[in-house]
């Protein structure tokens, strides 16, 4: 099996212990997966780690974030999209867990 990420050939424990490459918090939204987030996911974004995000794509290297408290038509947050580098982990895997990152 190759990473989405690296392009690396992984072992299938590895691919448990890093998040996907693009995943997002809102349940409409096809990249919505309610196992991998219950876990918990951190994200560090240009170096900075970040609890704000609502939607990431790693390989993409781009995030996106609430803009401030704007509404669509639909009651739905409004979003921008911020790119630069994106790195994610799983919070219940302790002090250093595998880091999915863009190489």
């Amino acid at each position: 099996m190759r990473s989405a990420v690296t392009g690396h050939r992984m072992s299938e424990d590895n691919t448990q212990d890093t998040p996907p490459d693009h995943l997002s918090v809102n349940p409409r939204s096809e990249f919505f997966d309610a196992d991998k987030l219950q876990r918990g996911v951190g994200i560090r974004f240009k170096d900075r780690v970040r609890t704000d995000i609502e939607e990431y794509c790693i390989s993409e290297g781009w995030v996106r974030v609430q803009a401030g408290r704007s509404m669509d038509r639909k009651g739905q947050p409004l979003t921008i999209k911020l790119t630069g580098p994106v790195e994610a982990w799983y919070e219940d895997l302790g002090e250093n867990p595998p880091v999915a990152k863009k190489d």
